[in-house]
């Protein structure tokens, strides 16, 4: 039955992005010709001017979504399983930063996920907001333009993290075409959290909500634990 009903809200939920106008119409392949920083200006511009008059639906949109602690399709795995994806290089390649919370969003195609953080008090860090009230800040966000089949995100609290339940969702925001990217599109997501560390692995369709990975709860005994 739950499972039933998960899938009855996560139907809900696909409609809610359509009805929206939250779909974003298909990227052409870009011109191989095109001049690389001209065509990310104009992606950046063509963003700011969609979020501009999409900022509340997706608001709506996320409150909608954040009713829920897990997408489907959602897996654990451990730490030490063979990782596919090495996170850390990533990171390193592209200035992310690491501190007290770090959530960091990889996969390996040239679609635009996007990393959405929604702290304590209620603030979502994303990137229209990348810097939280809270000292979280959205210091890495790819593939505006497509550029890379390596790409990573990350959000991350470097000394001082607010107490309370953080939420994090992966919204599938453009399919982009270059050399035949697929609709679909398989992620992995790392948690760390005063040096414990957690990892997911999920999948999203294009045209599909933005679907929660995961949430936790940092408590006085969190970082204690931990020896912070």
């Amino acid at each position: 039955h739950e499972q039933e009903s998960w899938r009855v809200r996560d139907n809900f939920r696909d409609q809610n992005h359509m009805e929206l106008g939250l779909i974003q119409p298909e990227v052409p392949e870009p011109d191989p010709d095109a001049d690389e920083e001209q065509g990310r200006i104009t992606e950046v511009e063509h963003r700011r001017h969609w979020i501009d008059s999409h900022a509340l639906p997706l608001v709506q949109h996320a409150a909608l979504v954040s009713e829920e602690h897990i997408g489907s399709g959602i897996v654990a795995v451990e730490e030490d399983e063979e990782q596919e994806v090495n996170i850390d290089e990533r990171l390193q390649r592209e200035g992310g930063e690491s501190g007290v919370v770090q959530i960091s969003l990889a996969w390996d195609d040239y679609n635009d996920l996007d990393l959405h953080v929604f702290t304590p008090s209620g603030e979502r860090i994303y990137f229209n907001n990348k810097m939280s009230d809270c000292d979280g800040i959205l210091d890495v966000d790819m593939n505006v333009r497509p550029v890379s089949n390596t790409p990573v995100e990350n959000v991350v609290w470097k000394e001082q993290a607010p107490l309370g339940t953080y939420k994090i969702g992966v919204h599938f925001y453009k399919h982009h075409r270059k050399r035949r990217t697929k609709k679909k599109c398989k992620f992995r997501l790392r948690v760390i959290t005063h040096g414990k560390t957690k990892e997911y692995v999920g999948q999203m369709k294009y045209g599909q909500a933005m679907q929660m990975v995961t949430s936790f709860t940092l408590s006085e005994l969190t970082k204690e634990g931990s020896g912070f």
